[in-house]
């Protein structure tokens, strides 16, 4: 199925009555009785599941083929955290090349830009696809039909319940309030039904409803499936449910999902900070809980697109990114070679062998330990549990100054010392949240959702020379999507 832009279409054609022929063609974007089967096989049912992941992955042209101007050659997370946030620019050396993108660090851009228009579209595909397949694994009928195990069913409809909340996740953070699809739309009176925002406090309610519906789903083991270590896991649905407290500003329901997931034992910091992104530890290291699986040599592709970005010189860090990390600190250097233009936690090797490889088999990862820990440090903090936020922060600190540098060589004496537990200044133990989360999380897609929700976006990043605006907290609608559903899709204020 077509995601939600293509859907739209359909409305904007019954708008031009005109449009005869276009109106003979087959609705673009409806699920027509000949797209979903009402006899599907155990195959079809497992496909349209592993399907619902791939619209998360860096995967070139997954929607349409070298769509630039619409934003949908890959996945533009790294365009829309990364280089909007004042840590990533477009290119090593700048140029004029795909100017849209230059538009996110400078914040003139207008809802027209491709940038939002792509991530909509992938977002929504990917909820799509959740959709389909979860009508396939709750229609009793069906899975009488197709001898599934018990096992199976559960298993796989906690994983797209979990994919459809990660997908919408993204989208109310982008956009605020967005249409919320929950079933395949098969009729056109469906379509204009959903051509509307739902206010974004449902959509929130939405995603942890299919987080609860997928937790007691999912096996109790760290992986849910030992030969395909890159499904969701129950780890991974507690702590997106630990992200949405976190996000909602919930601190003790923060500190409760973060508890459960620590009693599993599943996970811990690795000894050296790059084990998370190096392909040679792949699902073999302690901390990944949610990471999409490049995989080289398939049909279709599933290698890391953005590898072959940065072939083309595209992903590079900002002047300020550098200069926030402290003297010596080794994740720097994995995170980036400035010398020779590499971004290692995008290759997932330290050498240049992936850049320009669109088939290179380095994951995407999404949530780690690191991560989960400073959302506890900064829980306790909120809750005033202060000595305990920076024992977390500290704990990363240790690993990073642990690990040995890119270079092979130990960091020197004195690197990132530990933070002073005895500070109870509120303001000053998040100033070193802040800036721990930045240099921890550089490059992960992470950064302007942390700014954005701690509210420091504005002062930051006009500290840096950005004209942002209160209305830049959300992304414009797609200009798009307002136009085809002939304005019941409002556009955001200030737009």
């Amino acid at each position: 199925m077509k995601s939600l832009y293509q859907l739209l279409a359909v409305l904007a054609m019954l708008s031009w009555t005109s449009c005869k022929k276009e109106l003979e063609k087959a609705p673009i974007g409806l699920l027509t009785p000949d797209l979903i089967s009402t006899d599907p096989k155990l195959g079809t049912v497992v496909s349209s599941a592993n399907s619902s992941y791939r619209l998360l992955s860096s995967t070139l042209n997954i929607i349409g083929q070298w769509g630039w101007d619409d934003g949908t050659v890959l996945r533009n997370d790294f365009i829309l955290q990364d280089i909007a946030s004042g840590d990533m620019q477009k290119k090593w050396n700048p140029d004029g090349d795909q100017a849209w993108m230059d538009q996110f660090s400078k914040f003139n851009f207008t809802p027209a830009n491709g940038g939002f228009n792509g991530q909509w579209s992938y977002d929504y595909e990917g909820i799509s696809r959740c959709n389909k397949s979860i009508s396939y694994l709750t229609d009793a009928t069906i899975i009488a039909k197709i001898g599934i195990t018990p096992a199976l069913k559960n298993r796989l409809l906690g994983e797209v319940y979990f994919l459809r909340a990660f997908y919408y996740f993204d989208l109310v953070n982008n956009f605020g309030d967005v249409p919320l699809l929950l079933k395949p739309i098969a009729s056109f009176e469906e379509a204009y039904k959903v051509a509307k925002r739902t206010p974004k406090a449902e959509v929130w309610a939405q995603i942890s409803a299919d987080l609860a519906a997928a937790k007691p789903l999912l096996p109790n083991s760290k992986y849910s499936d030992d030969t395909d270590k890159w499904r969701v896991s129950k780890g991974a649905v507690l702590a997106l449910q630990a992200k949405v407290a976190l996000y909602n500003q919930k601190w003790q329901e923060v500190l409760t999902s973060i508890a459960e997931l620590e009693s599993s034992n599943f996970y811990s910091l690795n000894n050296n900070y790059f084990d998370s992104f190096n392909l040679a530890k792949k699902f073999s290291d302690s901390e990944v809980i949610f990471a999409y699986n490049h995989q080289s040599a398939q049909t279709p592709a599933m290698g890391n697109g953005l590898c072959a970005l940065a072939g083309w010189g595209f992903i590079a860090p900002t002047s300020n990114f550098i200069s926030a990390f402290e003297p010596n600190d080794p994740r720097l250097g994995y995170t980036v070679d400035v010398s020779k233009q590499n971004v290692y936690k995008i290759f997932g090797e330290l050498t240049d062998h992936n850049k320009g490889n669109e088939d290179a088999a380095s994951n995407k990862i999404y949530i780690r330990w690191a991560d989960v820990l400073l959302w506890k440090a900064e829980a306790l903090l909120e809750t005033g549990n202060y000595s305990g936020a920076i024992g977390l922060i500290n704990m990363i600190r240790a690993r990073a100054r642990n690990s040995v540098t890119a270079s092979g060589t130990a960091t020197p004496a004195g690197t990132l010392p530990d933070r002073d537990v005895t500070v109870t200044n509120k303001t000053q133990i998040k100033n070193w949240l802040v800036q721990e989360r930045r240099v921890e999380l550089g490059f992960e897609s992470q950064r302007f959702n942390d700014l954005k929700r701690w509210g420091l976006a504005k002062d930051f990043l006009k500290s840096i020379g950005v004209n942002f605006q209160d209305r830049n907290y959300v992304y414009p609608i797609p200009q798009g999507e307002v136009d085809k559903s002939g304005g019941t899709i409002t556009q955001n204020p200030g737009y």
